[in-house]
């Protein structure tokens, strides 16, 4: 397992759960993947580390979990050495790396998208923006680990971002070029396709929460909880619309372009009314989405063995409980830089009350104990009944819980 974050901490949970697996390594992991598995300190854009550690542990599967490794060429080199992967090589990758392109592929296929524009200069983006007026949203070209998307109400908040990535470069060269997109009004989801090159198997979709603070408000994060399946009615159908109308279309495409697409395909959608506006493309599972979703649902680990192997035989999964909720507890001033260190307490009074905890941003402490590690510190999930049980089931665990400067919002799922 690639990675060292909530995803990647719900994937390796899931994973030693599954009957097919024996034994679960985490490359770097995080405290909490200690208890299903194995930590080994290589960096998840290690390509050549990534490489050594398959070959000298024998794995018999990798799975790509952050953005930035499948754009660091991991699955790249893994295919190179024979290692069968879960995940996109870095061509197919750029469906997330770069938005341009993303754009630029759903413009030709006609998948329902907002009008955009392209720009790496400064001066003819505000004039663009001049003339376009506001609501419009700014987003960096380039990964941005979530917080590269500005939704802007005003035409100053507009300006403001353009000053930010194209003058004072805030996110490096994520930020040398940026989209300016129209602005949609509805409801949005995150669709998941695990695909094999040529066909795709839909998983119940999710909704996340962006923003920092309550009622959307606040700086972009890299997702502040989020529930499945949404919307709560409905799913089975726009799940069967996005795969004929976005992914089926998308792969055939990137197959056309010499990239085939193996691995988890995100489509984040808006639904206005009746129609299916695709925001973004993510080469990669959601987080908090992933967290959400898995205890939903039963063995992936064939799944995702046919995707590797390019040869998916599946129904789509249906849930085996109503619904999940999971709330993120962050440290302040998140999402601005925070310190990390301290202790983490309440994880296993949550874990007695039935939550799944996963562990985001953490590392092993003295003892056995759980430490701060970065912004986004866990996410506490629950199963219920429906949407509302599983919320009240969330919140719950998650008042046991405890550390310096917590922080979460208070209407998720809500």
């Amino acid at each position: 397992m690639v990675g060292g974050g909530g995803r990647e901490h719900a994937l390796a949970w899931a994973c030693q759960r599954s009957r097919l697996v024996d034994r679960v390594t985490c490359a770097p992991g995080n405290a909490g993947t200690l208890r299903v598995g194995e930590n080994l300190a290589v960096a998840a854009t290690d390509a050549e580390g990534m490489v050594a550690l398959a070959q000298s542990e024998r794995v018999d599967l990798v799975i790509l979990g952050p953005d930035a490794a499948v754009a660091a060429g991991v699955g790249d080199a893994l295919g190179r050495a024979g290692i069968r992967c879960f995940g996109p090589d870095r061509e197919a990758g750029r469906l997330e790396s770069s938005k341009s392109f993303a754009k630029q592929l759903m413009q030709r296929l006609g998948v329902p998208t907002p009008a955009f524009a392209v720009f790496d200069d400064h001066a003819q983006a505000v004039e663009h923006l001049r003339r376009r007026g506001a609501p419009v949203v700014v987003k960096a070209d380039g990964l941005a680990l979530g917080k590269g998307a500005f939704v802007c109400k005003t035409g100053e908040e507009a300006l403001a971002a353009l000053d930010g990535l194209l003058l004072r470069r805030e996110l490096g060269v994520a930020g040398e070029r940026v989209l300016i997109e129209d602005c949609l009004a509805g409801e949005e989801a995150s669709f998941f396709a695990i695909c094999d090159g040529q066909s795709a198997v839909m998983l119940p979709p999710a909704r996340d929460y962006k923003r920092a603070f309550d009622h959307d408000r606040g700086g972009n994060t890299g997702g502040m909880g989020s529930y499945a399946p949404a919307p709560p009615r409905g799913w089975r159908e726009l799940n069967q619309r996005v795969r004929q109308e976005v992914v089926l279309p998308t792969l055939a495409e990137m197959r056309r372009l010499g990239s085939p697409y193996r691995g988890c395909l995100y489509v984040g959608a808006m639904l206005v009314g009746q129609e299916i506006q695709v925001l973004e493309f993510n080469a990669r599972f959601g987080d908090p989405e992933t967290e959400v979703q898995l205890p939903l649902l039963g063995d992936l680990v064939p799944l995702m063995w046919q995707s590797a192997e390019g040869q998916l035989d599946a129904p789509d999964p249906e849930p085996v409980a109503g619904a999940c909720v999971g709330v993120v507890a962050a440290r302040e001033p998140y999402p601005d830089p925070v310190e990390a260190g301290g202790q983490v307490l309440g994880i296993e009074a949550a874990e007695e009350l039935g939550c799944l905890v996963f562990q985001m941003g953490t590392r092993p402490g003295g003892e056995g104990s759980v430490e701060v590690g970065g912004g986004r510190v866990l996410i506490c999930t629950a199963i219920g009944e429906d949407q509302e049980d599983a919320r009240r089931k969330a919140y719950s665990g998650l008042a046991t819980i405890s550390f310096s400067g917590m922080r979460y919002r208070q209407d998720i799922g809500a």
